[in-house]
């Protein structure tokens, strides 16, 4: 027992020995003064000296980790808050680019400027994932958006207006319009729409199916306009008169009833005979009961004939244009007097040459667009 108080005394006896009884000597300059500080003081100044560093140390730490803590939280903050703009400064980017090619797109239409490719790039406009925060930016792009939808649909029900009005044209002209077009097909899974996207989607699905449609009318319309180039549209002499129609005649040398496969038209020796619609020559030679012929061969199954020339001016396989000079009236072959004898076949078969040389001004009209169109492209002939 007495080992273990003298233990327990020990670390006591230890501060003892160290907090003993000091004195100091203090001179204030005039007079000495000695002070003595009892071990009991000595404690109590240590312990509160170890108090204040123990809270300092506490203060220190939570001054360092605290404001921490609210910085990260406030980078973090301004960090979603720059992605945020960015997200909304690109979903306004990409709104106002479809604007954009949807304006072009229209305009292309309207004005019948732009190759196939442009426009079928500008039909297929970028779509932005608006988040909510982009709404109030994107509501004057989506007032814009609806009236090009509204343009978008005239501009459709006008160009599907001008197709009927040149495949009217075609079919005067014993042409099928089914020759040059071809049914676009469409199809694939259905994929539904939750209830929340509907109604936002159905707009945007909507208003891409409009331009996607003005874009197929315009499409059929541009492939009708570039077929009807091989179309004989042109006089081939300045002046016309008839001295034999198209069909069963009395033959000039016989006089029986026989088929006339063309139209005759008098005039001098000399007289210049010109290509009736673009095309490649296929033959320009002499060839029996023709005489000399040129034969051109305009696509889509077109060709015509000018028959009894004095003089060819063009050769076999050369590319000629609507308009061009290829030979002189004569009379040579079976002929009774100087005339051109001019044919229009189709799929090998004549037809009527009459209406094909008095075609309407809406066939003429999509001719000379597409030959302004032709000869802007450029390209090499096929």
């Amino acid at each position: 027992m007495s080992d273990l108080s003298s233990d327990m005394n020990e670390p006591t006896a230890q501060k003892a020995s160290f907090l003993r009884t000091r004195q100091f000597l203090i001179h204030d300059g005039r007079k000495a003064r000695r002070v003595s500080i009892s071990p009991v003081q000595q404690m109590l100044t240590v312990g509160a000296a170890a108090m204040t560093l123990s809270l300092t140390g506490y203060g220190a730490v939570q001054a360092t980790t605290a404001p921490t803590g609210k910085v990260e939280a406030m980078q973090a903050e301004v960090a979603k808050m720059r992605a945020d703009v960015a997200a909304v400064r690109e979903a306004a980017k990409v709104h106002a680019a479809r604007v954009e090619k949807r304006q072009a797109l229209i305009a292309a239409v309207l004005s019948g400027k732009g190759s196939p490719d442009e426009l079928a790039d500008l039909a297929e406009a970028p779509r932005a994932k608006a988040e909510a925060a982009a709404a109030q930016i994107l509501a004057p792009l989506n007032k814009v958006e609806a009236r090009q939808v509204e343009f978008a649909m005239a501009a459709r029900e006008a160009t599907d207006a001008r197709v009927a009005a040149t495949a009217r044209q075609l079919k005067k002209l014993g042409v099928k319009p089914e020759r040059v077009l071809a049914r676009a097909g469409m199809g694939g899974p259905f994929l539904p729409l939750d209830s929340k996207e509907g109604a936002a989607a159905a707009a945007e699905v909507n208003a891409d199916a409009q331009f996607r449609s003005l874009f197929q009318s315009w499409k059929k319309l541009d492939t009708l306009e570039q077929a009807v180039i091989s179309i004989p549209s042109l006089q081939p002499v300045d002046n016309i008169s008839l001295t034999s129609s198209f069909g069963v005649r009395s033959d000039p040398f016989r006089g029986t009833a026989a088929m006339h496969a063309g139209v005759d038209i008098p005039g001098p020796i000399g007289t210049p005979v010109y290509a009736t619609a673009d095309g490649v020559v296929r033959r320009a030679e002499r060839a029996g009961a023709y005489g000399n012929l040129v034969e051109i061969n305009h696509g889509k199954g077109i060709e015509t004939r000018y028959g009894h020339l004095s003089r060819i001016m063009i050769g076999d396989n050369v590319r000629v244009k609507r308009g061009q000079l290829i030979g002189l009236m004569g009379s040579t072959g079976r002929s009774t007097g100087s005339h051109l004898h001019y044919e229009v076949r189709i799929d090998g078969r004549p037809v009527n040459p009459l209406p094909y040389m008095q075609t309407a001004d809406v066939l003429l009209g999509a001719q000379d667009k597409a030959l302004r169109q032709r000869g802007a492209m450029g390209g090499p002939a096929k």
